[in-house]
């Protein structure tokens, strides 16, 4: 909704060939076949270890505005995107099938059936672009943002990145890296809409503003009061940091550096502070660092990280790499059959899946997928006693669980992330190019 309580739809946001397809389907009469479509990776880009699940909840709120009003429809007769009788189905659009798939915080691997949407084919197809934009954007974040927690360890990290990215882009990206670990954001949007703590005190151009440094550092000390953290590097470091503790006496909040070798320079802010009587101000940095910089800061006197631009571009893998595919359909008859891309390097693994992460001792060891044709042979829980069960239910009959959205759905991705990372083993944290870290096994159901 807009903040006129008009409805803002998404059903725009898609690719024009769905709406083709659409259009020749319920020409030819296969429109209204069953099928379900299966949103995946083929591989880790990066050669990471694992990827992290991110959009979920917000994918559940665009569909929910995904209808089509006279706008809409007036745009595709105007453009004779679709015929008459389309756009007439179009106007009573509204996606009443069935969506499960992870949920939001948790680890995937190759081929893991991150998300199953079910319906006809014709409501189930138009879905695709919409679903592979939010998830291969968030999942992207996440999975930067978690590599990034896990560097850090147990110092806290913001998300400073609104700057580097499009203006939804950047709130989505707070979100994300929100869920994956990271403790604030820069973006006060991202803290409205999605309950995400924001933080931030001055820039580089308060300190230029003023006649002098020490101007600024009173000024912001006679606004925010001494525990506000000062940006010590706009001129001469050792010299700010000086005047830094002058103004603000040793209790001073914290200092901010953005600039300069970051581990000497660390070192160096820390024991002129400890001279100077500063004990407890801590110490942030910035300047453009990901998560092999933050590892590279882990021995130094560093108390908190302010990330930007790699974290909301994915540090170097910008997107997840998903794809949307038809893996099972009713046939002519009415009986479920399995489906697959063949083409080389793309192929695809048709029929229904139902995912297990397989434990021992509390420790992830694979990742088990059950495929099966039909109904009736998906394996359940119960079959797979020391494994857990991986997918939930987000839409039932065209119904949004509406747990998955808003402040309460980050809250609770956020708390889920935590306890996955708990259970990978050990070699899924590390940050070097590998394979991932658990092999994903697939099991035909007979």
């Amino acid at each position: 909704m807009t903040s006129t309580g008009v409805l803002r739809s998404t059903a725009l946001h898609t690719d024009r060939y769905e709406l083709t397809m659409l259009d020749a389907a319920l020409r030819d009469g296969t429109a209204g076949r069953r099928c379900v479509f299966e949103l995946f990776a083929r591989r880790l880009p990066g050669a990471r270890r694992f990827g992290v699940v991110a959009g979920t909840g917000r994918l559940m709120s665009l569909i929910r505005d995904f209808r089509f009003g006279e706008d809409e429809l007036r745009y595709l007769r105007d453009e004779k995107v679709v015929d008459a009788s389309t756009v007439s189905y179009l106007e009573d659009y509204r996606f009443g099938g069935s969506i499960i798939g992870y949920r939001e915080g948790e680890a995937y691997f190759p081929g893991s059936p991150v998300l199953t949407v079910e319906g006809t084919f014709a409501e189930a197809v138009i879905l695709e672009t919409l679903a592979l934009s939010v998830l291969n954007h968030d999942c992207a974040v996440a999975t930067a943002a978690a590599r990034m927690s896990i560097a850090a360890g147990d110092r806290p990290l913001a998300e400073m990145g609104s700057r580097r990215a499009g203006e939804e882009s950047a709130v989505a990206a707070a979100r994300a890296a929100y869920i994956a670990g990271f403790g604030a954001t820069s973006n006060l949007e991202a803290g409205r809409r999605w309950g995400v703590p924001t933080m931030g005190t001055a820039a580089h151009s308060w300190t230029l503003l003023h006649d002098t440094e020490e101007d600024a550092f009173r000024a912001q000390i006679a606004a925010l009061g001494p525990s506000t953290t000062l940006l010590v590097d706009t001129y001469d470091i050792r010299r700010g940091v000086e005047l830094a503790v002058q103004v603000a006496g040793p209790e001073l909040g914290g200092v901010r550096i953005d600039s300069g070798d970051l581990p000497t320079v660390a070192a160096e802010v820390r024991a002129q502070l400890d001279e100077l009587g500063a004990t407890r101000t801590r110490i942030t940095v910035t300047s453009d660092l990901d998560e092999y910089a933050i590892a590279a800061l882990a021995a130094s006197p560093v108390d908190a990280y302010g990330v930007g631009t790699s974290v909301v571009t994915g540090s170097g893998s910008p997107t997840a790499g998903m794809v949307y595919k038809l893996v099972a359909r009713q046939d002519a008859a009415g009986s479920w059959v399995g489906v697959a891309k063949a083409s080389a390097d793309k192929a695809s693994r048709g029929g229904r899946k139902a995912a297990f992460r397989t434990l021992e001792h509390g420790t992830a060891t694979s990742e088990l997928v059950t495929v099966s044709d039909g109904f009736e042979d998906v394996a359940t829980a119960a079959e797979h006693p020391d494994a857990r069960a991986l997918q939930t239910s987000f839409v039932t009959g065209g119904d949004i669980d509406a747990a998955a959205e808003g402040p309460e759905g980050v809250a609770a991705a956020r708390s889920h992330h935590a306890r996955v990372r708990e259970e990978l083993p050990v070699r899924a944290l590390a940050l070097s190019r590998s394979d991932p870290a658990l092999e994903t096994v697939f099991v035909d159901v007979a």
